[in-house]
């Protein structure tokens, strides 16, 4: 990342400090019931830059068939959706680094597809809960360098890496999540040559370009001072996180598959990291992975780095192998 870039980053942290009072943040957001949180310690939320719906989320978006795309690069990423009795769908990152929440329904289901370029971690959720559809956007706060999501419905606030509301009304109401995963565009359309691929959004953005270029081999995150990943492992080193238990990605990578705590896990070379190179396809292979239970059923699972992982798990279990 540039120089000037970790500046601007940096004054946008230290200054976050003294505006982390949601005495200010109600003229932002007048709807939002601040008395009800799950936020222990305000001094956690910073803002990420961006206001409110400055970057902005998609809402219904436009998809071709996975045989018309001619612009992704084999071995960019994509977020994987695969819903059963309905065609296959993939996200590329290309879009999801610009924009970060896409609200779309598949068949029945409607879905919220996420990406934090910050901490890796692209999860889908299902929209409906017991307050009914949630419509989603960007807040512009981050929390432990994590987004923080906010709904249009109730405009409460919640965080990403969780699926699980943090601030307002709907403070400890969780999402479901659903199973997807990060593969290469190549992988996705060998597999699904009628899937469908979202449309590039209608907007005046630098597609396919990383603004956040060398930001996974960068020693610290940025806009996070809490407690670093344990066993030495480097902070923005990607692990696969199962419910509360984490793979380091590269012991994965030298195994190529795992069977431990009920899943296997598999490792395949083929995708570029997002956070690298200036270009998203020219990214080094950081590989996929897809997660399956004993019976082959798909699980919901992140590949986020380690710091945030340990953020928000503190005391999930390290799944290191034998000494």
């Amino acid at each position: 990342m540039a120089i000037r870039s970790i500046l601007s980053i940096t004054l946008i942290w230290f200054g976050s400090f003294v505006l982390a009072d949601p005495a200010l943040w109600q003229r932002e957001w007048p709807q939002t019931d601040f008395s009800k949180t799950s936020v222990s310690d305000w001094s956690e939320i910073l803002s990420g830059g961006p206001p409110r719906d400055g970057i902005p989320a998609l809402n219904d978006p436009d998809f071709i068939p996975a045989g018309k795309e001619r612009d992704i690069g084999p071995r960019e990423p994509v977020i994987t959706v695969e819903i059963a009795g309905q065609l296959a769908r993939a996200y590329p990152l290309r879009y999801l680094t610009w924009h970060e929440i896409v609200n779309d329904r598949i068949g029945a289901v409607p879905v919220a597809v996420t990406f934090c370029p910050l901490c890796n971690s692209g999860l889908s959720f299902d929209r409906r809960t017991a307050a009914g559809v949630l419509t989603f956007g960007v807040s512009g706060k981050l929390r432990n360098s994590d987004m923080v999501m906010f709904d249009r419905e109730t405009e409460s606030w919640w965080q990403q890496a969780l699926g699980q509301g943090i601030v307002g009304e709907m403070t400890g109401v969780r999402l479901k999540s659903l199973p997807s995963w990060m593969e290469s565009w190549q992988e996705f359309a060998d597999r699904n040559p009628d899937g469908l691929v979202m449309a590039e959004p209608a907007y005046n953005r630098s597609y396919g370009r990383n603004p956040y270029r060398g930001y996974d081999s960068s020693p610290r995150p940025f806009l996070y001072n809490g407690e670093m990943p344990p066993h030495g492992i480097a902070p923005l080193a990607r692990v696969v996180r199962v419910g509360t238990r984490a793979w380091p990605l590269q012991r994965l990578a030298d195994l190529g598959d795992v069977h431990e705590a009920g899943v296997v896990i598999r490792w395949r070379a083929g995708q570029a990291s997002a956070l690298d190179t200036g270009q998203i396809s020219k990214g080094r292979d950081v590989g996929s992975i897809r997660v399956r239970d004993g019976q082959g059923r798909d699980l919901p699972h992140d590949v986020m780095f380690a710091f945030a992982y340990h953020a928000f798990w503190p005391d999930g279990q390290w799944m290191l192998g034998a000494p």
